[in-house]
């Protein structure tokens, strides 16, 4: 049996079929893909003139800082391309991505070792600088049975674009915090490469408030059974800003688990956010259970959300699989609820917002960074006086 779920989208894009996904171009070689228009399907929501170049092979002139801090047992390395290590998790799907690949430097690489169980691992990421661009590849290594939290924080300005690479070993938990929260004027694209052994657990969790440009590619692939992943997304964007976020969930192998959940809100002239969602159960993965959600929060005009999400499946004998995306303004119902206890509107926009999100901050497995992120949400309802 096989079912091909067509695309659709509950935002302002136009509905197009889905292209399988299984069949979807990679390669290490930037100059094995084209350079993209924006009319290609993986490039239509991109606003392509605003990338600097990252498309079409713009030189480095710059160089992102990369700070870890983390405990004794942590193995902490910096590395060259030449490294057998890089590259084991995923390969690039799209120019830039292959760009990158082509173009750092050094490779930073975090191996939590084997039933290590160190506490929280911060990784720091600062920008180029106002005006300059870099590449960048990170890799962070759980070994069979280690469990951890890393928090990958980015910050600053700049362009930059890199490759992350998440492997996960046989019976390892690893909980990745991946935050976005770069100066107005940064433009980051950034692919996610996530593998899982036997037995694997990840929550892989994006939140994205900075930026300019931020567009986000995390892909999941399971290389044994009983691989369980569930991926977590939260963004909040302003006028003019645009926030990509495209997933893919590789079901290659039998009995494995995903989970998706993205969320975002949006506010002012301008503001853009888009989520891809691609869930690819192969004949082979029988016993796959997946479902992908996607909710997007609209708190003024102009702002445009577009969510799209494909489910794909090449056999019938899988547990369950299912997706579902919604796009609207506040809750009345709600709204009036809170007002009718003499809560004023103002806070009751706010309390909203803050419940629409507690889903993903909930999940965070680091309290100072949920207090942090808690207060940035905050200070963006305060921006409009929402």
């Amino acid at each position: 049996m096989a079912e091909l779920v067509k695309e659709h989208s509950h935002g302002a894009g136009a509905v197009v079929p889905a292209s399988s996904r299984a069949a979807q171009f990679a390669s290490f070689d930037v100059d094995a893909f084209e350079v993209p228009g924006g009319r290609e399907e993986i490039w239509r929501f991109t606003p392509m003139k605003r990338l600097r170049g990252l498309h079409s092979g713009a030189a480095a002139d710059g160089a992102v800082t990369v700070t870890v801090e983390a405990a004794g047992e942590v193995k902490v390395e910096t590395v060259q391309r030449g490294d057998d290590r890089l590259g084991t998790a995923g390969t690039p799907d799209d120019r830039i991505a292959a760009q990158a690949w082509s173009s750092f430097v050094d490779a930073t690489v975090v191996t939590i070792p084997k039933e290590a169980r160190p506490d929280t691992i911060f990784i720091k990421v600062a920008g180029p600088g106002e005006g300059k661009l870099a590449y960048g590849h990170l890799q962070v290594r759980a070994e069979q049975f280690a469990e951890a939290v890393v928090v990958v924080d980015h910050s600053g300005s700049g362009t930059y674009a890199d490759n992350v690479e998440f492997i996960v070993g046989d019976g390892a938990r690893l909980n990745v915090v991946s935050v976005q929260d770069w100066a107005d004027d940064a433009v980051h694209v950034s692919s996610h490469h996530n593998k899982l052994g036997r037995d694997a657990t990840l929550r892989h969790t994006t939140i994205t408030l900075g930026g300019d440009i931020v567009r986000l590619s995390p892909t999941v692939t399971y290389t044994e059974r009983g691989g369980d992943a569930e991926m977590l997304g939260l963004y909040f964007a302003d006028a003019g800003q645009h926030f990509e976020n495209r997933t893919f969930v590789d079901h290659a192998v039998p009995n494995c688990k995903s989970n998706v959940v993205y969320k975002g809100a949006l506010q002012g002239e301008g503001a853009h956010t888009v989520w891809i969602g691609d869930v690819l159960i192969r004949a082979a993965a029988e016993g796959t259970e997946t479902f992908e959600l996607n909710r997007n929060l609209i708190l003024t005009d102009g702002s445009r959300a577009d969510s799209v999400p494909n489910l794909e499946i090449e056999t019938g004998e899988i547990v369950s699989a299912g997706h579902a995306s919604a796009t609207g303004r506040f809750d009345d119902e709600q709204l009036f609820y809170l007002q009718a206890r003499g809560i004023p509107e103002e806070q009751a926009r706010r309390l909203v917002v803050r419940g629409f999100f507690h889903e993903i901050l909930v999940k965070i497995g680091v309290p100072e960074l949920r207090e942090r992120l808690e207060a940035a949400i905050e200070a963006e309802l305060e921006a409009v006086g929402a």
